[in-house]
């Protein structure tokens, strides 16, 4: 029997499977595919093309095993989830998308160094070539203590599931980092051109401090 392929979600349900409730996790340092850009996602094709890089080079590092291009600790795997993270010069907000900047990204596996990135980046730019893959970087990411929440429906009702987040946040004595720098932080578990809005499942995640 072949071994089945390791699965971060199943592996970390914590981090990817959370209830409607908010909870409090400590994340810790994991390696992305990450491509950063600006501006409202919607009908905005930098949007778009970043997502076409980050799902063209995580493929290219799961089917390495294919092309005799495996690095040492290569294991096969389920290509994560699209995660997001959103922020802004001025206040941030969920509704006003204009000014929003955002990183969005895959994590990869540890065994993903520079090397062998540069290699699953060519790859990818030999098979479309039109395609700004030099756009992508290969960076480690810790977010540490955060609250987190699932949000089931429509990214235009994120708020109300946030007001729980905010709630948790002042009823445990935190401090929410979002509005002095932290990034608002959105991990993508359907996707929007298969699932009807209302079943959308959004893990919602908000880097916190306890207060001195």
């Amino acid at each position: 029997m072949s071994q089945q392929p390791f699965d971060f979600k199943k592996a970390y349900k914590e981090l990817y499977m959370p209830k409607d409730k908010p909870v409090l996790v400590e994340v810790p340092e994991m390696k992305f595919v990450m491509v950063d850009g600006s501006g409202d996602p919607n009908d905005n094709p930098d949007f778009q093309e970043a997502i076409e890089v980050l799902y063209g080079i995580a493929y290219a590092v799961k089917m390495s095993k294919k092309e005799a291009k495996q690095p040492e600790g290569y294991y096969d795997f389920v290509v994560p989830p699209l995660e997001g993270l959103w922020w802004s010069e001025g206040p941030f907000s969920l509704t006003q998308r204009d000014n929003w900047k955002w990183t969005l990204m895959i994590r990869l596996p540890d065994f993903v160094e520079q090397d062998f990135f540069q290699w699953a980046v060519e790859r990818v730019r030999a098979k479309k070539p039109n395609l700004p893959v030099d756009k992508a970087r290969l960076d480690s990411f810790t977010e540490g203590l955060c609250v987190q929440i699932l949000h089931v429906g429509p990214y235009s009702t994120e708020c109300e599931t946030m007001a729980k987040v905010t709630a948790f946040i002042e009823h445990e004595g935190l401090v929410d980092l979002v509005p002095t720098g932290g990034k608002h932080h959105e991990i993508y578990l359907s996707d929007p051109r298969k699932s009807a809005p209302e079943k959308m499942k959004t893990v919602l995640r908000h880097p916190v401090a306890r207060k001195l």
